[in-house]
């Protein structure tokens, strides 16, 4: 009989276990509650019945699902049509593939869940100025968006690299700045950065018709995701620049990269632009860029000071403001928003733009405190083009260090933003630039699953995260993507962190007073005067706040207190070169007892070329037989004029 006892309970475990419940959903839902027993599919499939509610019942974007033994019941306000349904609907929809695995699973454990979005705001931006990317490639990471409950894709259409719209009035924007004859940005970047005839020989590029561009944003309203396009300026204007120097403040080829602001015929050119841009796409909001501008030659420029003068403006930053107020009353004027980066802050934010916020969160806090709507996407968090995982292993990148981990804890509700203010911040976006990013694919692995985790912070309540269970449900999830035929980052087998990172290490000068000859730079204070001695180990990137930044020497004396023997004194320092990153030239070590007197250890050579291009760790060490007090460690900046990055002086 007991016997017969153990085999019924373990034969109900089976049942339970092979029954999916709603834990593996991504994103977490708001509320879930497992009411027992489970619900099995017939050979038809499962019985799903879909009940409208009144409108305003439920949030935008929510919906109920409830599984019982005789079958899935789906309820939302939010229903749309048959040919196409309501957002709540779809998402519904694609939480029930989800815990079916796409048809797979047949047995759903009894369940209620009620969904809703956190943000209205959920974004996925593409970078094709830099690499073309296909219609195709579009429609694909769409389809993935949606699986994630995304509802943003922003396109960056144009930049130094290439256009990539078909403007009717302006055809050498696509036969001429649409194509360049180097097919990599890094080559084409590293020679002339001239344009290409359309049709000739080896020349790269592309663009999207008009055609299209409505039939993508077709298929992403489908979807409900909104196609947000981006047309940079006053910057990033290299190309149009080229096809139409008049409208450069020098009025030759290849001179310029700022839309000359003082020309008049600059805002017929963008004003007519924005007018088929928006023909086009129907979105609530037109991207005009706004970021890095130099406005160098503005200074100089006769027709920029007349209307600097004209307007009553005192630098060029408001300058850049004049311009991007106008154009936001223009667009305002076709029944449109303007969103920006937020350097359109500088000089005097337009009434009514949104922002974006990339350097950080500070701009976006500051447009919120003055009314205005912010998408948060600080690079610390949201920038994909960072390398996933131990650079060593991974393709070829800009540079930083951006794991799964470090996306998903990024909260974009900061304690700072008032209570008051808070439902100006929208949401949140995952950024991919493509300097590097060179074909479809890299793009992708790129993506995914990174892009997911931000699609969780943006949609699912902060109480109902938690990373090691999202690594889980993620792992489930890029199997089914593979299936679906998706080239993905393979979290399984993560390398991480570099060595030291999580330990730390110990050593003499652990805890030590550090004396600043030279100035931090203030961007890379890390943990200030403490960081060369708080056996802290930096990570794979200089902007993890443990690495601490110069752009000077570095030259600091260590303290430990009293005399000591010291055997061993040593400090790494990275290269990336593409931000301006270089070691050191050389090493001076010296060594004290009183903090007067100094003796003369050993000087320690640079050997990595300035030339090498992958992210290299060095160690500055010696090795030593003495009695000291007091450690100075100078490090000589490098002859190429960029940063010094330490993250600790070690003692032994």
């Amino acid at each position: 009989m007991k016997r017969c006892i153990l085999s019924l309970v373990s034969l109900i475990f089976a049942l339970h276990v092979s029954a999916q419940g709603p834990e593996v959903l991504i994103p977490a839902p708001a509320e879930v509650t497992v009411t027992g027993g489970s619900y099995k599919f017939s050979k038809k499939g499962p019985k799903v019945k879909v009940q409208r509610l009144p409108e305003g019942e439920m949030p935008a974007e929510a919906y109920r699902i409830i599984i019982t033994k005789r079958g899935i019941t789906i309820s939302t306000s939010d229903w749309g049509t048959e040919a196409c349904p309501g957002a709540g609907l779809s998402y519904a929809l694609q939480t029930l593939d989800q815990m079916t695995a796409e048809g797979t699973v047949h047995e759903l454990q009894c369940c209620e869940i009620y969904d809703y979005s956190r943000f209205p705001y959920r974004g996925l931006h593409v970078d094709v100025s830099r690499h073309f990317r296909s219609v195709d490639f579009l429609k694909k990471q769409i389809d993935a968006m949606a699986m994630f409950k995304m509802n943003r894709m922003h396109i960056h259409l144009t930049d130094a690299a290439g256009w990539r719209l078909q403007i009717d009035a302006y055809p050498r924007l696509t036969q001429f700045a649409a194509w360049r004859s180097q097919h990599t940005w890094k080559e084409w970047w590293a020679g002339d950065r001239h344009y290409a005839e359309e049709g000739d020989p080896g020349a790269y590029g592309g663009y999207y018709t008009k055609e299209e561009i409505r039939d993508l944003v077709s298929y992403a309203r489908a979807r409900h995701i909104e196609i947000i396009p981006e047309i940079e300026m006053p910057s990033h204007s290299e190309e149009v620049l080229a096809a139409y120097p008049e409208l450069g403040c020098s009025g030759e080829a290849y001179q310029d990269s700022d839309f000359c602001v003082g020309n008049e015929e600059v805002f017929n050119f963008l004003e007519t632009v924005l007018d088929e841009v928006m023909e086009v796409f129907p979105s609530e909001y037109i991207h005009i860029g706004g970021d890095e501008a130099g406005k160098q030659h503005w200074k100089t420029c006769p027709k920029c000071q007349k209307r600097m003068q004209e307007e009553g403006l005192k630098d060029v930053d408001e300058l850049q403001s004049y311009m991007i107020k106008r154009m936001a009353r223009y667009v305002e004027s076709k029944g449109r928003k303007v969103i920006g980066w937020d350097e359109i802050l500088d000089g005097g934010l337009a009434e009514g733009a949104a922002v974006m916020s990339w350097r950080g969160t500070e701009g976006g806090i500051a447009a919120m405190n003055m009314g205005h709507d912010v998408v948060m996407s600080p690079g610390r968090y949201c920038y994909l083009d960072h390398t996933q995982d131990a650079p060593f292993k991974e393709p070829q990148s800009i540079g930083g260090y951006l794991p799964l981990d470090s996306v998903y804890v990024y909260e974009p509700l900061e304690p700072s933003m008032p209570a008051d203010k808070v439902h100006h911040l929208k949401g949140v976006q995952a950024n991919l630039w493509s300097e590097y990013i060179v074909t479809d694919e890299h793009a992708e692995y790129m993506y995914w699953p990174r892009a997911i985790a931000l699609a969780e912070t943006g949609w699912s309540l902060p109480g109902n995260k938690d990373v090691k269970n999202f690594r889980q449900r993620v792992l489930r999830m890029l199997e089914i993507m593979r299936a679906k035929g998706y080239q993905t980052f393979d979290l399984e087998n993560e390398y991480g962190e570099r060595d030291g990172f999580l330990t730390g290490v110990d050593h003499k000068a652990k805890g030590c007073k550090v004396i600043y000859n030279k100035p931090i730079q203030d961007w890379y204070q890390a943990a200030g005067e403490k960081t060369f001695t708080d056996g802290v180990i930096g990570g794979w990137t200089y902007s993890d706040n443990r690495w601490q930044g110069f752009l000077s020497d570095i030259d600091v004396t260590i303290d430990m207190g009293s005399v000591q023997p010291v055997s061993y004194v040593g400090g790494t320092f990275m290269q990336l070169i593409g931000p301006g990153v270089f070691m050191p030239r050389k090493v001076d070590i010296l060594v004290s007892e009183d903090g007067e007197d100094f003796t003369y250890v050993a000087t320690i050579e640079n050997d990595v070329p300035t030339s090498a291009e992958e992210l290299t760790f060095r160690t500055f060490e010696t090795s030593c037989d003495l009695n000291a007090r007091y450690i100075r460690y100078h490090a000589y900046r490098s002859t190429m004029r960029g940063f010094l990055f330490l993250d600790e002086v070690v003692v032994n």
